[in-house]
């Protein structure tokens, strides 16, 4: 399925560069990269180990700082915005899905979803509709009490994915979402954000080494040392 070449884009990368340091040797990392991403798109980044996919997932995200060149995401240019502007816009806009679930082992399911609510101006009964909601939405209403550590990891990446979009962020960023995953857990949380993207017309944006994975995308975005290959892209 692609998504319509005149659609509003709701991500505009022009002349991106990043670079890292170790020591005084300067690690390039991004070249000259543009992109642009229509809003309800779903993309794979794809690319080996070290060709600046995660780099460039942090930086749509706004989790780290690009070196030159503009990232407007949602209408908003974040290379301009400083540190507490840039929580903000975070908080609002982006979901974020990891690959290793990064639930807090304490909380219940339901807490873990809640988090991200509680910098809100909700009172508590409109945070438990709107937890309730999301746990539905990945399918574990009936695991909102246990804790990460009785749930499979399909089911503790679910509860990833119901926090991700609690706040009905503009865009779900998700980095290796199956890396961790077996076969069938894997298949169930890509149709999972298929239906997220299907039905709830979210954005997402999937870094992924898995051909499989990246088949469920819209687009797939080939990097290959920093910089985007034309010839893979489709």
């Amino acid at each position: 399925m692609n998504k319509a070449e005149n659609d509003k884009p709701v991500v505009e990368i022009a002349g991106l560069y990043k670079s890292y340091w170790r020591g005084n040797q300067r690690i390039p990392v991004l070249e000259d990269l543009n992109l642009t991403v229509p809003e309800g798109e779903f993309i794979a980044l794809m690319g080996p180990s070290g060709s600046g996919k995660t780099t460039l997932l942090n930086l749509i995200a706004g989790i780290d700082q690009a070196d030159g060149g503009t990232i407007v995401v949602a209408g908003t240019d974040i290379t301009r915005l400083g540190e507490t502007d840039l929580a903000t816009w975070r908080s609002r806009h982006i979901g974020f899905v990891f690959q290793f679930y990064n639930l807090l082992p304490v909380l219940t399911a339901y807490e873990n979803v809640e988090l991200p609510l509680l910098l809100s101006d909700l009172r508590r009964r409109q945070r438990r509709q709107h937890v309730e909601t999301a746990l539905k939405v990945v399918g574990l209403e009936d695991r909102l009490d246990h804790y990460p550590r009785q749930l499979s990891g399909g089911q503790q990446q679910r509860v990833a994915i119901a926090r991700a979009i609690i706040t009905d962020p503009t865009i779900i960023v998700a980095d290796e979402p199956t890396g961790d995953l077996d076969k069938v857990s894997a298949r169930e949380i890509l149709t999972l954000m298929e239906g997220l993207n299907e039905e709830f017309q979210k954005t997402i944006i999937m870094v992924t080494h898995d051909p499989r994975a990246a088949q469920t995308a819209h687009r797939q975005i080939f990097l290959d040392k920093g910089i985007l290959n034309p010839q893979l892209n489709h």
